[in-house]
């Protein structure tokens, strides 16, 4: 099966690092749970949101972040079975394309750059399986569309979800 899974949210933390990164700003201590149900620009000040939108602009935001629990080790033996691509949306953040293909050296080393779709929009993609976040990715995806489990979609349903690798491990596995 040709299988496609997005970076942010789903094997990279851009949530969390959202986080950090304000709290370090602001001396604050805002947590996950305070955000669940939105994204981490709706859970602070108005007056400092842009702190939060400014992060993805920065330079190392996304060469930095972690990867998310499990991530490295499903994937790895993913591809023993499957095709796998790595689908990001990579345009809208003019460093994030260079960052997300040497974040991907560093921690999916497996997966070679030709597997690599850094792009603008995912409704070109055309394959078995998507493993995203966001529903606008998924919704118009023709084939099997899986929802990863993140802060920000707790309230979206339609979509077969997974809560971590360990489910897309026995789902997929």
């Amino acid at each position: 099966m040709t299988l496609f899974i997005d970076m942010d949210e789903v094997i990279a933390d851009t949530y969390k690092a959202h986080i950090t990164l304000y709290n370090k700003e602001f001396g604050e201590n805002l947590t996950v749970e305070e955000c669940i149900g939105g994204e981490v620009w709706q859970s602070v000040p108005e007056n400092r949101r842009d702190s939060i939108h400014r992060h993805c602009h920065e330079e190392g935001f996304f060469r930095a972040l972690p990867a998310i629990e499990g991530s490295i080790e499903v994937i790895k033996d993913l591809t023993k079975t499957h095709d796998v691509f790595i689908a990001s949306a990579a345009m809208q953040f003019p460093n994030s394309l260079l960052e997300k293909h040497y974040w991907l050296d560093e921690h999916f080393p497996f997966i070679d750059w030709k597997r690599r779709i850094l792009c603008g929009d995912k409704h070109i993609l055309r394959g078995d399986i998507l493993i995203d976040d966001r529903k606008y990715n998924l919704e118009n995806f023709e084939g099997r569309s899986i929802m990863f489990s993140s802060p920000h979609n707790v309230n979206t349903n339609g979509f077969e979800r997974v809560n971590s690798w360990q489910e897309v491990a026995e789902k997929l596995l």
